[in-house]
């Protein structure tokens, strides 16, 4: 039987501006929508110290649960960019998914974020030496390689590449 969204809260998507993760979980939650904003720590070095920092797993999103009539509570919130639709229509997100990635988090399981990527996938990477060159993604020995060619002459070079450095273009 098929969820009805007016009535039946669900989780979904929301795309914030940059960096404002944390402050649109701190407003939906004075306006009483749960949200889920995994965390996850990284360390950052600088020449002087070393420092933990808590970021957002999944940059610029987290999770609010709701139903549509909360929606416009959501959109109108300051940093919130857009709910993730498809169709025009926000697409709930499965509850075992949610419950998969809080699971982890609970656990204190050792995560860190990977982007979602297809060997043969066109790419572009985004920060780097290589910001913005394009290429196509494959996997040599578990290590991840761009493949940039040179159409004309039928002709590529490979180089290793951090996955994490490369988002997808698609295929």
């Amino acid at each position: 039987m098929p969820i009805d969204p007016f009535i039946q809260p669900c989780w979904y998507a929301i795309q914030t501006h940059s960096w404002y993760e944390k402050r649109v979980r701190d407003q939906l939650t004075t306006k009483a929508i749960t949200t889920f904003l995994p965390l996850w720590q990284q360390r950052r070095r600088w020449t002087d110290r070393v420092k933990v920092m808590e970021l957002p797993l999944f940059r610029s999103y987290l999770f609010g649960y709701f139903t549509f009539q909360h929606k416009f509570d959501v959109l109108t919130t300051v940093g919130v960019a857009r709910l993730v639709s498809c169709n025009g229509a926000p697409v709930p997100i499965p509850e075992e998914q949610i419950e998969a990635v809080r699971l982890l988090v609970t656990h204190q399981l050792r995560y860190d974020p990977h982007p979602s990527l297809v060997e043969g996938m066109r790419v572009r990477v985004t920060h780097g030496l290589l910001a913005g060159v394009e290429g196509i993604l494959v996997l040599k020995k578990s290590a991840a390689r761009l493949i940039i060619q040179i159409e004309l002459i039928q002709q590529a070079v490979a180089v290793d590449i951090d996955s994490t450095a490369v988002q997808s273009l698609g295929w």
